[in-house]
């Protein structure tokens, strides 16, 4: 017996409850499109982040995607995925990938909750914080490797530290 198997059944708290829990604590503006997945708005500094977190009861994973627009032009593809694998090679929580018809920057996490664990709002609220945070310290690189004209190495450089503050 786990744990959390001690303080909660399993069945009494469904994954996507207690995202949406969260999201209300928040004042997040959402949508509980089914009983498995919830799409949400968080406001970040750079951006509007679509969020959605969806459970799979087959594999026991809950998965978040935290998205914003992005429409490159075609000549800047190439040193958008450089700066892509760059950004991966930094990150241990998550993956950013490209939609590129969608026109989509996409931050990919999932969360396997094997044996009937639960997943907790301390756990939900870091998986959305770091999706939050890692899609701000790295956007203004895909912007200056992208639209600024900088090579992905150098645009890599904005984003080696978090930020502190506002300009």
């Amino acid at each position: 017996m786990t744990l959390s198997d001690t303080f909660l059944d399993s069945e009494d708290v469904h994954p996507i409850d207690v995202v949406e829990t969260l999201a209300e604590h928040n004042a997040w503006d959402f949508d509980r499109i089914t009983e498995d997945q919830i799409a949400m708005a968080v406001e970040g500094q750079w951006r509007t982040y679509s969020i959605t977190l969806a459970w799979s009861a087959h594999d026991e994973t809950l998965r978040l995607i935290c998205t914003f627009e992005m429409d490159p032009p075609e000549e800047s593809l190439a040193a958008l995925h450089d700066i892509l694998n760059r950004t991966n090679d930094m990150v241990w929580s998550g993956c950013f990938t490209y939609w590129r018809e969608q026109r989509l920057m996409v931050w990919r996490y999932g969360l396997v909750l094997n044996g009937n664990q639960i997943a907790g709002s301390e756990q939900v609220d870091r998986m959305i914080g770091d999706a939050v945070t890692s899609a701000e310290r790295f956007y203004p690189a895909f912007q200056l490797a992208c639209w600024g004209g900088q090579s992905p190495e150098r645009a890599m450089d904005v984003a080696i530290a978090g930020a502190y503050g506002r300009a």
